[in-house]
């Protein structure tokens, strides 16, 4: 399954030794989950690893997340975005997570925000929004076929 992982999922993956959002990276690690990445949602990542007050409580160190961000990265598919669609979402920050996944033919936008990718102008049948708790519960029902 090809998704775009938020920022969101990261953040809580290293944040926590074990959960619900580490579950879905190792998902990824394991070639279960196909990570889209671009840009704009790289340079998000990035931003994010260098505001140390966020990791206060983080057991990995600034050279750890680095570290684990970089192996993130050597696993996930780049797209390149020639487009703008401009979903126009309430939050203009997010419409490059919606273009991402159009660009990469994503099934799915994995986030904790679900409202925040709801409302724009342009809706898209074949992709959808879960959190990483449906994951869970969609992967769980897949394997009891």
């Amino acid at each position: 399954m090809k998704a775009v992982i938020d920022t969101n999922i990261f953040v809580g993956a290293i944040m926590k030794s074990g959960g619900i959002d580490r579950k879905v990276l190792e998902d990824c690690f394991k070639g279960e989950i196909t990570p889209l990445m671009g840009d704009a949602l790289y340079f998000e990542y990035e931003s994010l690893l260098h505001r140390e007050w966020l990791y206060e409580n983080s057991l990995l160190s600034s050279f750890e997340r680095e570290a684990f961000l970089d192996d993130l990265m050597s696993i996930c598919r780049w797209v390149d975005v020639h487009y703008r669609w401009r979903p126009n979402l309430r939050d203009e920050g997010d419409n490059h997570v919606v273009e991402l996944a159009l660009a990469g033919g994503a099934e799915r936008i994995v986030t904790w925000n679900r409202k925040d990718f709801r409302g724009g102008d342009l809706m898209f049948d074949q992709l959808r929004i879960i959190t990483p708790a449906d994951y869970l519960k969609e992967r769980a029902g897949q394997w009891r076929r």
